[in-house]
């Protein structure tokens, strides 16, 4: 019997796990159509990881141009020049191409590629414009958006979304948050030569890192210039002819060229109509599923950002290609959430996998910790002040590292290949019976004898 839909599947958000879960689905022999509103590519390819790692590319030359002369170039400093709208202009040619990558996947996998905003008109049909489109199967892969907090001169107040776009950078900033984004952002900032004040209401930025990256990465912010003030957030927000006034909740105020927040992020499921379905949405707002992604209306799917599961681009692809086999494939396949290596790429970089001395204790292990400090071997001939942290957490009877933390030059690269280890299961013995690459900074993790504690 020929189902009588019109599609097999149907994905709202042409994000990473969007893209991914239709052109899997596709490549199976499902019927599938991707709705989007915006741009191919999502969050991380438009306004997220993908310009962000670019633009801090790009604010680290200066470092390099300074390091230059302990290698014998000569560069004059003061004669050096930045040119911000020709950043811009080549990060949007590039993500450009991307946008096209992205379509022509779809369009080769042969999926429908629907332009506009989508509604449900019930658990099976969606409307998009005037037309109106169903599916045995709907999946909502709609992402998240920056939260911006309801304080008097909110509208002065740009996200990571505007930042991407800036027509100049002013000469001071005022960077309001304390996880990687408002991180990250406050290094571009810096390193291009803007003075940067970063705001945090707790204690110490970057909570749910462990310990020692948290308060390293302090150290080595504040030797880049960065102003950070803790347990201070924003009351109200006066506009002073071109510039801004941002009054402080400890009585202070800073005169300012731009105030950025980067205070959350929330699941995008506005004008879906998914509550008049009965899908329920848990207290955050995000998408309730269970462990196969199901909502409660057993044709509606749903998957990354606005489940509000770790928002990383891998974790939605692979939450894409498990829905794919179980929607299309052997109806087998299951998501495993641990050790998930991450970076933040502040200046210098952290990376980070499995868990930190903080969560391994709360977890009842018993441990040894084994921890170096250095200078990279790049910075000793050119005189920077910039050391490496590197970490690793050993659960004691059973020698198995159970984390491995890093900050510093390429630690994103290099916490990748450690994840594989950690991910095996490997023992601190099978890390000091591996050779190290020399002279690296890596080899610090299999040269590290001396627990700390």
């Amino acid at each position: 019997m020929t189902d009588s839909h019109d599609f097999d599947l149907i994905v709202i958000g042409a994000g990473s796990g969007g893209v991914r879960l239709a052109r899997m689905s596709a490549q199976r022999g499902a019927r599938v159509a991707v709705v989007e509103s915006r741009y191919l590519g999502g969050t991380c390819v438009n306004v997220g990881c993908v310009p962000k790692k670019l633009f801090v590319y790009g604010a680290h030359v200066h470092d390099d141009l300074e390091d230059a002369a302990g290698y014998g170039w000569h560069i004059p400093m003061d004669d050096v020049s930045f040119d911000w709208p020709t950043l811009v202009a080549n990060k949007n040619t590039e993500i450009e191409r991307l946008n096209g990558i992205y379509g022509r996947l779809l369009a080769n996998a042969g999926v429908q590629i629907i332009r506009g905003t989508a509604s449900f008109r019930d658990t099976n049909t969606v409307v998009v414009g005037d037309r109106s489109y169903s599916a045995k199967h709907i999946t909502v892969a709609t992402g998240s958006w920056p939260v911006v907090p309801d304080v008097p001169g909110k509208e002065c107040i740009l996200t990571s979304n505007e930042m991407f776009y800036l027509p100049q950078l002013p000469r001071h900033a005022v960077v309001w948050g304390g996880g990687y984004i408002a991180v990250e952002f406050a290094g571009i900032l810096a390193g291009l030569g803007v003075e940067t004040t970063l705001l945090y209401r707790g204690d110490l930025f970057l909570r749910g890192f462990d310990d020692d990256v948290r308060r390293f990465t302090e150290q080595e912010m504040r030797k880049k210039g960065i102003d950070l003030m803790f347990n201070v957030t924003i009351e109200s927000i006066d506009t002073q002819n071109a510039h801004y006034q941002v009054n402080l909740s400890n009585g202070e105020r800073l005169e300012t060229g731009l105030v950025m927040a980067a205070t959350g992020r929330r699941a995008m499921v506005d004008g879906l109509g998914l509550t008049e379905l009965g899908i329920e949405l848990n207290a955050s707002g995000h998408v309730v599923v269970d462990d196969h992604f199901q909502t409660s209306v057993p044709s509606i799917t749903a998957l990354g950002d606005v489940i509000g599961t770790p928002q990383l681009t891998p974790v939605a692809l692979a939450q894409a290609m498990v829905l794919s086999r179980r929607l299309f494939g052997d109806g087998q396949g299951e998501m495993d959430y641990s050790a998930i290596p991450t970076a933040v790429f502040c200046q210098p970089n952290i990376g980070t996998v499995g868990l930190t001395e903080e969560a391994a204790r709360a977890a009842g292990h018993t441990l040894r910790i084994y921890r170096s400090e250095f200078r990279p071997m790049k910075y000793t001939l050119s005189g920077r002040d910039e050391r490496c942290l590197m970490k690793l957490v050993v659960d004691d009877p059973s020698d198995k590292v159970l984390g491995a933390h890093m900050v510093g030059p390429d630690a994103g690269e290099i916490t990748q290949g450690l994840a594989v280890a950690i991910k095996a299961g490997a023992t601190k013995a099978q890390f000091d019976s591996t050779m190290g690459i020399h002279p690296t900074s890596a080899e610090e993790f299999v040269t590290m004898r001396e627990p700390v504690t």
